[in-house]
């Protein structure tokens, strides 16, 4: 991977309207030009295209992921879309998070298509998991690591527990991880401050820009 550590994810899920997204960038991108990590902005899909524009004319330090990828290429695959046709707009693409996993069950073999896709479609996998026993697909440079516990709850896993779970993850291959699992300005510092955790995807506290900033801070 050859962006700069660390990479700091916002995860808008199913939030926002145009105009507050809109704003949400021009708040952020602003604070951004002095960052030397990677801020990446996952919104929700159908402004993937708008807020590529806005960022590339502002110039603004943000780069885009999607939310997820489909296992299909282009055709016959309603509601869908394939990596292909949006991987001139996204660097990056979110695969595995536990919501997808739970509400639209997604197996071990669906994420395994998906993340062939994305690599096949030339955007790189951020691919999220439960705890080091995940599955976890070849190819795979950059995961996630987010405990169901800790997703929207305000009850993080602690700093110690991540960094083990974040060492055990490059047993075997040398990749970057991130820490999921309510991320907030009070402690983002513990969870990156061993070195062990190379950046973080951070949800709810993401909405909010000022707060957004204050992680990137």
């Amino acid at each position: 991977m050859n962006e700069p550590l660390p990479l700091v994810i916002a995860n808008h899920k199913a939030n926002k309207t145009w105009e507050e997204l809109s704003s949400w960038i021009d708040t952020v991108g602003e604070k951004t030009a002095q960052f030397q990590g990677t801020v990446i902005l996952a919104p929700s899909t159908p402004f993937l295209f708008s807020a590529f524009q806005k960022i590339s004319q502002a110039n603004f330090n943000i780069k885009l992921a999607s939310q997820d990828i489909s296992q299909f290429e282009q055709g016959a695959h309603t509601g869908d879309f394939a990596a292909s046709q949006i991987n001139k707009i996204v660097s990056f693409g979110i695969i595995g998070h536990s919501e997808r996993r739970n509400s639209f069950q997604e197996t071990d073999e669906i994420l395994v298509s998906k993340v062939k896709a994305a690599i096949e479609g030339q955007i790189k996998p951020v691919f999220c998991v439960q705890d080091e026993s995940t599955l976890v697909p070849e190819g795979i440079g950059i995961v996630a690591y987010e405990p169901i516990s800790a997703i929207g709850t305000g009850n993080p896993d602690t700093p110690e527990n991540a960094q083990e779970v974040s060492t055990k993850l490059r047993e075997t291959h040398q990749r970057t991880v991130l820490y999921g699992g309510s991320v907030t300005p009070q402690n983002v510092k513990s969870f990156l401050k061993k070195g062990e955790i190379d950046g973080v995807l951070v949800g709810t506290a993401s909405l909010d820009p000022e707060e957004f900033v204050k992680i990137i801070e």
